[in-house]
């Protein structure tokens, strides 16, 4: 739980740093960042799974760049659930989902296994 709650932490640090330096990206203020960041762990774990099942065809065949559509979806989804937080247009999202995704991997790669 305790890991859980410092990914969560990191998530939404970089959340409230990212619309610094992307132009497409708006955060209202920390709290959103870290409801933004609960939202985004929510959606990538129960919403993006079934997005991937459904889509395995589609992905295949365009040699797994609709992942990156699913991705760019995930954060929209997530622009339309939490008030405060904008998104707009194609690359700022997949951009933001990308650096959130590194992140949270080398958080990962930190904390111990326990």
């Amino acid at each position: 739980m305790i890991n859980y709650l410092v990914r969560l932490v990191i998530c939404a640090l970089v959340v409230m740093i990212l619309p610094k330096y992307l132009k497409g990206i708006n955060v209202d203020s920390f709290q959103t960042s870290i409801i933004v960041a609960l939202v985004m762990s929510i959606l990538n774990t129960f919403v993006k799974p079934i997005l991937n099942l459904i889509a395995i065809p589609i992905t295949f065949l365009t040699l797994g760049l609709f992942s990156l559509l699913i991705s760019i979806f995930i954060v929209y989804a997530c622009d339309y659930l939490v008030d405060g937080f904008k998104v707009n247009g194609l690359i700022p999202p997949l951009i933001f989902s990308i650096v959130l995704s590194i992140s949270n991997s080398l958080v990962g790669m930190f904390q111990s296994k326990d």
